[in-house]
């Protein structure tokens, strides 16, 4: 048993915790800490024209994806959520079908997806949006459609209609805040749109439109940090390379803060707790180009790595 011991270090910075001997003088013990990481590790690109296959790249250095896994069907235009353990594929098209099929995969280890629930209706090219709660998916089509369908992440279970977005659209692309989910850009058809939607996760309700994307645009990626959204390329005409950002804790239009390596649509988007990340897409051309840009600073995106394969219309996710 020691005595006349103190206890140093043991902070996030040192990750190290040393105990020592007032009497003595000597070090007594030491060790290094574990610490877990702070939010997603890894990112997610699922499906794609037309794959059920499941990439993964790291968040914490730069890399090339690999494949971990398959969902349980072919198709295009999915809709991506994440929960903490998990990622979900929501909707889609098989090619000569739409899909209501809720997809989930663990992000704990590597390994294919599970049909664990069906959406209220059958579409693709659909936004994306989860609280710690629930998954969200807002638009698409046939269509346009403006619903708002909700899924629980605490048991498996089908979506239920909870709201109606500002305006029908499809190709829109979601961000999430810890209170609200957005939806931005999209088709209304004929029309591109610039508007910025936002519905409650508190309670279940209408979209309400509280700003403008810089332009209007349609396929565009979504990416959140703590404090912003995202909305990178899309297609005008022509394709872009625009990457937007609009703030969470007051309403208000998007400012144009960087540039994608190259303008693309039809992308998927993920975030890290300091990074977006634009993936895949087309340029025109298939492209496999996984991109990073700064939530700490307004910059350029950064080419960083390749998904497995060039691909498009797919669903991103992060865990």
């Amino acid at each position: 048993m020691l005595s006349n011991v103190t206890a140093s270090g043991g902070t996030a910075a040192a990750n190290a915790y040393t105990v020592y001997n007032s009497t003595t003088g000597r070090v007594e013990w030491s060790a290094e800490a574990t610490v877990a990481p702070s939010g997603p590790v890894s990112g997610y690109t699922s499906a794609g024209f037309i794959t059920n296959n499941i990439d993964k790249f790291p968040f914490s250095s730069d890399g090339n994806a690999t494949d971990v896994g398959d969902l349980s069907q072919s198709r295009y235009g999915p809709i991506g959520q994440s929960s903490s353990p998990s990622g979900y594929t929501s909707g889609g098209s098989s090619g000569p079908a739409t899909v209501n099929t809720i997809d989930k995969f663990p992000f704990s280890t590597n390994s294919n997806a599970t049909d664990v629930g069906d959406l209220t209706q059958g579409r693709y090219r659909a936004a994306g949006q989860n609280s710690s709660a629930s998954g969200y998916t807002s638009g698409g089509v046939p269509g346009p459609t403006n619903t708002i369908d909700k899924f629980p992440f605490s048991s498996d279970s089908n979506a239920s209609d909870v709201g109606d977005l500002s305006q029908s659209r499809y190709d829109p692309v979601g961000q999430s805040s810890s209170s609200s989910g957005y939806s931005s850009g999209g088709n209304s058809a004929p029309f591109h749109v610039n508007t910025i939607d936002k519905f409650p996760f508190a309670s279940d309700g209408n979209a309400s439109d509280v700003g403008d994307l810089t332009i209007a645009r349609t396929q565009p990626a979504g990416q959140s940090s703590s404090i912003n959204g995202y909305t990178s390329g899309g297609f005008v005409p022509p394709s872009v390379n625009t990457i937007d950002k609009f703030p969470f804790a007051a309403d208000g239009n998007a400012t144009d803060v960087g540039d994608l390596t190259q303008s693309r649509r039809i992308t998927a988007g993920q975030s890290s707790a300091e990074n977006g990340y634009t993936s895949g897409g087309y340029a025109p051309g298939v492209v496999n180009t996984i991109d990073k840009f700064p939530f700490a600073s307004n910059a350029n995106a950064s080419d960083v790595g390749d998904l497995t394969a060039i691909r498009y219309y797919t669903a991103g996710q992060q865990g």
